[in-house]
């Protein structure tokens, strides 16, 4: 599976981190930065980039990182296709999966150790959509919807 990831300064150290635990458990990780540490850098320049190649690479998945994750989370769900959920806690990584498809996690890394992001990347990694009806139904509401807002 391809893995795209993407921080500023507030996850710089922890993507390094994860993206050596990934490789090493085979997955293809696909960097979007930021590539040098800059406390002045912008969540935007690198959230948003690693969104995008997510819709363009079907299957994929992402993985945000910042501060909080919150900001990170509102610029990756900008862009159209991208379902990017808030991962706190294994159960969140865990539902965003199984219940939203979520095709971004975006975690906190001042909120967490780095031994708690690994975990929570690996548990929404590991998780498949269940393909409920139900869940299925409300993504399908979200999707038109904002196919009905990008033709406006």
């Amino acid at each position: 599976m391809r893995v795209h990831i993407g921080t500023d300064h507030a996850g710089f150290d922890v993507k390094a981190v994860i993206v050596r635990v990934l490789q090493a458990k085979g997955y293809d990780v696909v960097d979007h930065g930021a590539e040098d540490y800059d406390s002045e850098d912008d969540y935007p320049s690198y959230i948003i980039p690693t969104a995008e190649a997510v819709v363009a690479d079907p299957g994929s998945l992402g993985i945000i990182l910042g501060g909080s994750g919150n900001g990170e989370a509102i610029a990756a769900n900008k862009v159209r296709g991208v379902r990017a959920a808030l991962i706190h806690s294994n159960e969140t990584a865990l539902l965003a999966r199984e219940h939203n498809n979520a095709n971004v996690a975006s975690l906190g890394a001042r909120m967490h150790s780095r031994e708690q992001v690994i975990d929570l990347v690996l548990a929404f990694l590991a998780t498949e959509f269940s393909h409920d009806e139900r869940h299925t139904r409300r993504i399908q509401v979200i999707s038109a919807y904002e196919e009905s807002v990008a033709d406006r």
